[in-house]
């Protein structure tokens, strides 16, 4: 009688379960990678097909937890994208090979775990609107089905006798080769190559769907967008108002962060665990809701609409005090007062909504948007440069003044007038303030934390930032002394950070610096310590140093 997968008998030796279940595990995991790993693949080839890890890391994402954000921030920082990555091809891969384990003994179990996983995948998929559901339940058959069958033809290597066998006494009925060390087993190493192939072909396959899919943005990036020229967009974009940096806008000190961030360090934070592939030909950005008109601009009509430069410093709601989640640029864009003007926002809109094409959705006040005194934007240049895949290419809200989570739409498909009290937006829902603007903070970026330093002259620099009040002075506190007044760069304007700097005769010893700002209101940085939830960290940024 044929030896089943269903029921595999381990005749004796306290060790052989252990073996076969092993074997069982390996098949299991490697499976699953398989499945992801065809995921990556067919989603790199095939537009509107989901990756199977990011269809189940958006629902991981959706679904957290408020306070969930602050922590994977905090550990992770930008890497964050990559970690949730990692966690959920890790978690999949270990749960395939429990899967294997107990399909070794009922083959349903495997059917039923992959039914339900290609169900739960699809039901992922159905929140992103880049995927087509139709493209995702054929990419989730495929992947699932290919990996179920190798799932099984690795339980029937694995399921061979001698795995149970090898540890059994001689004196039992076994086959010819049961007392042959491991190594020399025929079926044993078939089964150990098939799964290693296995392995290393899923690997392959994975690496080079997941480059197709990182990849695919950045050549829209290079290919649809006009060239630049001398540092300016070509004739074919609208002329900008120009924004000069001002005399004095940057101190000279080694290590300081730059006034200008450039593009490829800037940080990033979103939501999004790939970057989503927008075309411009079929893009448009939509004016909707509670206006007169409504109104759709496709990227050639918003290029050719009047636009201006400004240098603006964003920030993440989940930046700690002294971390790095903030950044200025210059960006170029077209007047979003003007755009809603054209539209007719009607009496009582008192929310502006930002979509995104993946369907992340930010909520900022009306008012805020159309002060006089303040000059939001569609923005489509980074630095004098398209804007990067990965910050929001082809067009994406600036809005001086307000953390990113209630403004900075990236990737941007809308724009609806509506209520502060008819909708919340993504983190609203989960917990965090509708109202944020950025706090009045300050960073020491010279010297590092714990840092070792020779006595005697010492500088001592950073950034200050309060957008759009500005900063009107940053202080310092040593070993919790009198503060002490640094000299500061000339502001690009109050929307910017400004740098700062102030030398110190350092004596050996043990020190802590503090350092605060004051804003253009004359508000003090409190020292009062926050987490970033709900609203943003508060608190002085403090390190300890050494001289000797």
């Amino acid at each position: 009688m044929a030896t089943s997968t269903a029921s595999v008998p381990a005749r004796t030796g306290t060790r052989a379960p252990a073996r076969a279940d092993f074997a069982a595990f390996i098949a299991g995991a490697v499976s699953a990678g398989l499945a992801v790993a065809i995921g990556e693949l067919i989603a790199g080839l095939v537009s509107g097909a989901p990756s199977l890890v990011i269809a189940i890391g958006n629902l991981v994402i959706a679904l957290q937890p408020p306070g969930a954000k602050d922590v994977v921030v905090s550990l992770f920082g930008t890497n964050d994208k990559l970690a949730v990555n990692l966690i959920i091809l890790v978690v999949g891969v270990l749960v395939g090979g429990l899967v294997g384990v107990a399909a070794r003994r009922r083959w349903e179990v495997a059917v039923g775990a992959w039914i339900v996983a290609a169900i739960g995948i699809v039901f992922a998929s159905t929140s992103d609107p880049l995927v087509n559901l139709v493209i995702a339940a054929v990419t989730v058959i495929i992947s699932l089905g290919i990996s179920l069958f190798v799932l099984r033809r690795l339980l029937l290597l694995g399921a061979d006798p001698v795995w149970a066998q090898v540890t059994q006494p001689a004196d039992l009925d076994a086959p010819s080769h049961a007392g042959a060390p491991a190594a020399a087993n025929p079926q044993r190493r078939q089964f150990l190559f098939a799964a290693g192939g296995v392995a290393v072909g899923s690997v392959v396959l994975g690496v080079i769907g997941r480059n197709l899919l990182t990849a695919g943005a950045d050549v829209d990036v290079g290919e649809v967008l006009p060239p630049t020229t001398g540092g300016k967009p070509a004739a074919t974009v609208a002329p900008a108002d120009s924004a000069a940096l001002p005399a004095g806008a940057a101190i000279n000190v080694d290590g300081i962060t730059p006034i200008v961030m450039p593009n490829d360090q800037f940080y990033r934070i979103d939501t999004a665990l790939i970057v989503p592939h927008v075309r411009v030909t079929g893009w448009s950005v939509k004016v909707t809701g509670m206006v007169d008109n409504p109104l759709e601009f496709t990227y050639d009509q918003l290029r050719a609409m009047p636009q201006f430069e400004q240098y603006v410093t964003i920030a993440c709601v989940s930046n700690q005090v002294g971390d790095k989640l903030v950044g200025n640029a210059k960006w170029t864009g077209v007047h979003l007062k003007s755009v809603l003007q054209q539209a007719g926002v009607q009496s009582g809109a008192t929310q502006i909504v930002g979509r995104s094409v993946d369907g992340f959705t930010v909520g900022m006040p009306t008012e805020w948007v159309m002060a006089p005194d303040r000059e939001p934007m569609i923005a489509l240049l980074m630095n004098d440069k398209p804007l990067p895949a990965e910050h929001g290419f082809p067009a994406r809200l600036i809005i001086p003044g307000l953390y990113g989570y209630v403004s900075a739409t990236k990737w941007l498909s809308e724009i609806e007038l509506t209520t502060l009290d008819a909708f919340d937006a993504y983190w609203v829902r989960l917990g965090w303030a509708k109202e944020a603007p950025i706090l009045t903070q300050s960073r020491i970026d010279v010297p590092r934390a714990g840092q070792t330093l020779a006595a005697g002259s010492i500088v001592i620099a950073g950034v200050a930032w309060a957008p759009d009040r500005g900063i009107s002075k940053v202080e310092i506190s040593i070993d919790g002394g009198d503060w002490q007044t640094t000299t500061t760069s000339t502001p690009i304007s109050d929307a910017t950070w400004v740098q700062w700097k102030l030398d110190w005769n350092a004596e050996p010893g043990q020190h802590a610096i503090e350092v605060r700002a004051t804003d253009g209101t004359g508000a003090v940085q409190t020292a009062d310590r926050t987490p970033p939830a709900p609203d943003g960290a508060r608190g002085h940024h403090t390190i300890g140093v050494s001289v000797q």
